[in-house]
């Protein structure tokens, strides 16, 4: 499902919708591509109302989310893609890019393929955490095809980089839980393996210590059209929170107010809905930041 959480329609027929296929297809993946309200870029004034009554469904309904952010798409178009005057079309070609790599296993054969399933398995530590931050290499404008041949190395640093991440929130500002990476072209898989050795052995500060081989990685054998490599990214992260704090705060400022919740009210809505939603959302930050802290007497634990 892609909806987004900042308007009525996405946040409240898109959960509505989550809600009953959860009840008529329980065993089935569900997947959402949610694009998350920004800080500075902002469409409705009662985003953070929606946001965090989407959001309480989301950690209950879907297996996978994937968010996706406003503010770090027009960042991408302007200081990587050193576009002027991005469009909303700018900005769904960089959404897309994400979603095609996610599903590129469904598609098309692959040295080692990954579904939506298995993508959940290796993921998700934990049921609640399953929101994601999306990425990919190499971020090129819609117009032009890439000129350059990458090679692994470049592709895995480029992946990591911060400034290719598609959400507005630093993952140098938490700590991996997991991470899938999923490569496109002729490539040798010992290369790809060894790369994704070093960024752990480089980096391992960023990753948790009680999830051992916490990369996951699938290799498929068609490049997107117009380059011969890419690479996506997906990553667990506990820095995602900063997200979900941003949103709290300013639900938070309103509710305390009670501003603009007639609206709501008047439609059939309890304020106990609005209070509920609240502590999920703080609960879920709280899940973060406990995972995030480093697990020092873990082993002491079982000794």
């Amino acid at each position: 499902l892609t909806h987004s959480l900042g308007g009525g329609t996405g946040s409240g027929l898109g959960t509505l919708l989550l809600s009953k296929l959860r009840e008529e297809y329980p065993d089935r993946i569900v997947n959402t591509f949610s694009v998350m309200p920004s800080p500075k870029v902002s469409d409705t004034v009662v985003e953070p109302y929606n946001a965090t009554l989407s959001v309480h469904q989301l950690v209950e309904n879907t297996d996978e989310t994937f968010c996706i952010d406003n503010e770090a798409l027009y960042d991408i178009c302007f200081r990587t893609l050193r576009l002027a005057s991005p469009t909303y079309g700018d900005l769904n070609h960089l959404v897309s890019l994400t979603m095609s790599g996610v599903t590129t296993c469904l598609r098309f054969p692959g040295q080692l393929n990954a579904d939506l399933r298995k993508l959940a398995v290796n993921m998700v530590p934990f049921p609640r955490l399953h929101f994601f931050m999306p990425g990919f290499a190499p971020l090129t404008a819609r117009n032009s095809q890439g000129y350059r041949a990458l090679t692994v190395p470049e592709l895995t640093q480029q992946m990591f980089s911060p400034v290719n991440m598609m959400a507005a929130c630093d993952p140098r500002h938490g700590r991996y839980l997991t991470v899938a990476a999923i490569f496109r072209g002729r490539m040798s898989m010992k290369e790809v393996d060894e790369q994704m050795l070093t960024v752990q052995d480089k980096n391992s500060s960023y990753f948790v210590e009680w999830i051992p081989n916490n990369v996951k990685v699938a290799v498929c054998d068609v490049p997107p059209r117009g380059l011969k490599m890419a690479a996506t990214f997906v990553g667990n992260t506990t820095a995602i929170q900063e997200i979900f704090k941003r949103i709290s705060e300013q639900f938070t400022v309103m509710f305390r107010r009670k501003a603009f919740l007639h609206w709501y009210t008047g439609e059939g809505m309890d304020e106990m809905e609005f209070t509920e939603a609240e502590s999920n959302m703080n609960d879920l930050v709280s899940e973060y930041q406990q995972y995030e802290v480093r697990y020092i007497g873990f082993c002491s634990l079982f000794q």
